[in-house]
C-alpha cells in the first residue's frame, strides 16, 4: 500500500487535471500486474512478438504510436526505440513509475501524451465518432499499435454511461470506431485485445462467457492466446478468469 500510494503521489502533478481521475485505477492496475506477475508473463511475451512482428515488417520506421502503453509491461518499448526514429506512447496516465523507467533506461525518443482515444464525449455530444483523427496529424507515422487497449474502452463507456447493459449499442459504436480508426490510417497497424472473458471454477468448469467486442468483427485474427487476468486467488479461491485474446 505505501508503494502504491508513492506512485500515487508522484504521479498527480505530472498528470493533466482531467485526467487525474483515472491515476488509481492506473495504480490498481499497476499493482495488480505486480501480484500476478507470473500469470501474466506469457501474455505479456506474446503481446510483444506480436508487436515486434508488425514493426518488423514496417518498409520504413520513423514513427510508431501505441495506442494504451500502461504499464509497457507488455509494449517491447526498448526495442521498439531501436527500430523506430521516434516511439510516441498514448494514454489516459503515465505513471510516475513509468515515466522513470524510460528516464532510467534513457529512451530520449520516446514522447508520452495523455489522451482520451475512447471517443465517448463525441458520442454524447452527437459529433462524428472519430476518435483516432489525431492520428492524421502525427508527421512520418508508419506504425500504429492498439496495446491491450479495446476492450477496457467498452468497459470504461459502460461504467461512464451508468452501467448500462452490455449490449447497449453506444458501445459497439466506440468499439467499431476504433477498428475503423486503425483502418483509415495511412500507416500499417497491429491490434492486440481481449475479446472474451471465462469464468472457470477449480474443476476447470465455466461458468460465464462475456463478448467483450459486443459481437463487432475484428477480422481475421494473425494470432491467439489465453491471458488468465484473475488467476486462482486473487479475487477468489473458487474460481479464475480468464481471457481470449487475439492479436491482428
Amino acid at each position: 500500500m505505501i508503494l502504491e500510494a508513492l506512485n500515487y503521489a508522484a504521479t498527480w502533478p505530472l498528470t493533466s487535471a482531467g485526467h487525474r481521475p483515472f491515476i488509481r485505477s492506473s495504480v490498481n492496475l499497476w499493482a495488480r500486474a505486480n501480484r500476478c506477475r507470473v500469470a501474466w508473463a506469457e501474455h505479456e511475451r506474446q503481446t510483444k512478438a506480436a508487436i515486434l512482428k508488425a514493426a518488423e515488417g514496417c518498409r520504413q520506421r520513423r514513427t510508431v504510436v501505441v495506442l494504451g502503453s500502461g504499464l509497457l509491461r507488455d509494449v517491447p518499448v526498448v526495442d521498439l526505440s531501436r527500430l523506430f526514429d521516434t516511439v510516441v506512447l498514448v494514454d489516459l496516465v503515465h505513471l510516475a513509475s513509468v515515466r522513470s523507467w524510460i528516464a532510467m533506461k534513457g529512451l530520449k525518443t520516446v514522447r508520452l501524451i495523455d489522451r482520451d482515444v475512447s471517443g465517448l464525449e463525441a458520442l454524447l455530444a452527437g459529433q462524428p465518432l472519430e476518435p483516432l483523427s489525431f492520428l492524421r496529424q502525427v508527421p512520418y507515422l508508419d506504425l500504429v499499435v492498439s496495446a491491450n487497449l479495446l476492450s477496457q474502452i467498452g468497459i470504461g463507456v459502460a461504467r461512464r454511461l451508468g452501467g448500462q447493459p452490455p449490449e447497449d449499442d453506444r458501445i459497439r459504436q466506440v468499439i467499431a470506431a476504433h477498428i475503423a480508426g486503425l483502418e483509415q490510417v495511412s500507416a500499417a497497424s497491429c491490434l492486440v485485445t481481449d475479446v472474451s472473458y471465462t469464468v472457470i471454477d477449480r474443476g476447470g468448469l465455466g461458468h460465464e462467457t462475456v463478448d467483450l467486442m459486443q459481437c463487432v468483427d475484428l477480422g481475421t485474427p494473425s494470432a491467439s492466446w489465453d491471458w488468465p487476468v484473475i488467476p486462482f486467488g486473487e479475487e477468489s479461491r473458487d474460481y479464475r478468469i480468464v481471457h481470449r485474446v487475439i492479436a491482428r
